[in-house]
């Protein structure tokens, strides 16, 4: 099994091939679904304080920044968090980033920020219970709380001899996946309920060198008992769908107009955890 500080060290020796994915164009999953659909129930953030939860290389991140935002931002990826200090040496955006663990926020305040995001990420952190501890307290009350996730209904979590995998990528990304049709029918298919660690192959042509992580699923009730453990009420929920503009430059996301890919989730903090 592979322990935290592994999932850690995969990332830092993906953080290039990652960083050439999201900044060259290539992750139209982001770029064409989930953030047009992030960002409007993100709103206004001009003069907020924003912390961006496990930001990567800071993609994200840079766009609130650029929307008038106060934005720090954390991840626990040393490799990512330097190629998005590298970016903001270069276009001074006034964010400040932290090499920090998602449920340890030593360095930032209690009762501090106007809104935390976390773009699709909250799945890769293993205690993400401690991860919602600790965005409940940097918090203001009546803060706000907007994630993003692989959406937990329709996730295929397959076990065959090498582990548990996820091979979504056949329904979402026509070539991403290496697994066949004969190979699947051998496998154990994971039902919904159950929480359960997995690798994710990122083995896509997009990819300019594929590299392999490791995700967790859970359902969402586990999710939603977590925030409301940690006082953050659900308040606003979406299934982003893509506009047919997108689905004609990137037909991939055709099979995003049936069956939801992702899900994006709104929680208030409402009372003290």
């Amino acid at each position: 099994m592979v322990r935290e500080n592994d999932i850690m060290k995969q990332w830092d020796q993906a953080a290039e091939y990652w960083s050439n994915f999201v900044r060259e164009g290539k992750d139209y999953y982001r770029d064409e679904l989930n953030n047009p659909a992030s960002f409007r129930l993100i709103g206004n953030v001009k003069g907020k304080r924003v912390l961006d939860l496990a930001c990567g290389e800071g993609y994200n991140t840079r766009i609130l920044a650029r929307r008038g935002a106060t934005v720090v931002a954390v991840d626990f990826s040393k490799s990512l968090i330097e190629l998005a200090m590298q970016k903001e040496t270069e276009e001074s955006l006034g964010i400040t980033y932290y090499v920090s663990d998602a449920v340890d926020l030593k360095e930032l305040p209690t009762n501090h920020f106007d809104l935390v995001t976390c773009f699709m990420a909250l799945h890769d952190i293993e205690h993400y219970e401690d991860a919602l501890s600790e965005v409940a307290r940097v918090l203001k009350e009546k803060g706000r709380f907007i994630f993003s996730l692989p959406h937990p209904c329709f996730e295929e979590i397959v076990k065959d001899s090498k582990g548990w995998r996820n091979v979504s990528g056949r329904r979402y990304d026509e070539g991403t996946e290496n697994m066949n049709e004969k190979d699947l029918s051998r496998s154990e298919v994971r039902s919904y309920f159950g929480s359960v660690r997995y690798e994710i192959f990122w083995t896509m042509q997009r990819i300019s060198k594929p590299f392999k992580t490791v995700s967790f699923h859970r359902t969402l009730t586990d999710y939603f008992k977590a925030l409301h453990k940690n006082g953050l009420l659900v308040s606003r929920l979406v299934e982003p769908r893509p506009i047919l503009k997108a689905v004609s430059k990137h037909p991939a996301l055709r099979k995003v107009l049936d069956i939801p890919q992702s899900i994006i989730i709104e929680a208030v903090k409402w009372k003290k955890p």
